[in-house]
């Protein structure tokens, strides 16, 4: 076994384990999403895919932070799930943004698909803000972009990736349902 193939299954397992404790709104998810990112910095860099690399730079430090927030708050004033009430802008915004770094990594690198890889990331980042702050559309943004990203990582030859995108996605179905129940719950 080759030391990417290695790295992608570390990857994979602490990527698991953080979504399941994310969805269980468990603060251990953070340790494992920052392993897990520092992990992934390597392997989209190795197979071209620099966004991405970018992206999981900054899940390193959503990790810092989400674990941070979450332990402060839960000694003080647990953080409740919220809805989010500017979505149309938010979804404007990151597609402008998500247009712009294509066109940039388009021009400027060897980027193997530069439009795909800008529109994951940009909305990665969003649903990663969105998580932090336990708002409920964060599994939607989750679903559209995991669906899109299983196409992104099969094209790249990462099929453990794909795959584990694949579980992603239903993953953001039962986080979606488990976050509702639990922003229903604490009324609206």
């Amino acid at each position: 076994m080759e030391q990417a193939q290695i790295v992608e299954i570390g990857a994979t397992l602490c990527g698991l384990a953080y979504v399941v404790l994310l969805i269980r709104q468990n603060m251990l998810c953070w340790p494992f999403a920052i392993v897990g990112a520092l992990l992934s910095i390597y392997l989209f860099a190795h197979v071209k895919l620099y966004a991405e690399s970018a992206l999981y730079l900054f899940y390193v430090g959503a990790g810092i932070w989400g674990w941070r927030r979450w332990r402060r708050r839960a000694d003080h004033n647990p953080v409740v799930v919220r809805a989010l009430p500017f979505h149309a802008a938010a979804i404007a915004l990151g597609a402008t943004v998500a247009v712009s770094a294509a066109w940039l990594l388009h021009q400027s690198t060897d980027a193997a698909r530069p439009y795909a890889d800008a529109l994951t990331t940009v909305f990665s980042l969003i649903a990663t803000y969105l998580e932090v702050t336990k708002t409920l559309e964060a599994w939607l943004y989750w679903l559209a972009v995991n669906l899109l990203s299983i196409w992104l990582y099969h094209d790249r030859q990462l099929d453990i990736y794909a795959a584990l995108i694949g579980v992603y996605a239903a993953l953001s179905a039962w986080g979606l349902w488990s976050w509702w129940r639990a922003y229903r719950a604490t009324g609206p």
